[in-house]
């Protein structure tokens, strides 16, 4: 798993390459933490089109991403998600709290 995070002057790009399972869900969310402990707010965007997989590891990432980023009144995007992806959104219910592009 590899991501890489570019920031923009009001919006974070977080491109995700490969799988988030659960060996990779640690260094990812390690890696997010900056991000999410800043005070300073930008809405942020994922750029799925390379990720192959997730997790339910994965997905608890995500989630804790969009509600602190919603708390300071900001967006979360998950942008090209592939459809094996997409149903995993929706067979756990994310689908209705991520705004996909």
């Amino acid at each position: 798993m590899k991501t890489t995070i570019e920031e923009l002057d009001e919006l974070i790009v977080i491109t995700m390459t490969g799988s988030l399972d659960t060996a990779a869900a640690i260094e990812t969310e390690q890696t997010l933490k900056p991000i999410t402990a800043s005070e300073e707010a930008k809405d942020i965007v994922f750029e799925c089109k390379e990720l192959d997989y997730i997790a339910s590891s994965g997905l608890r990432i995500l989630l804790d991403v969009l509600k602190k980023t919603k708390a300071k009144g900001k967006t979360v995007t998950l942008r090209n998600v592939n459809d094996d992806i997409k149903n995993v959104f929706k067979i756990t219910g994310f689908i209705n709290l991520f705004e996909f592009e």
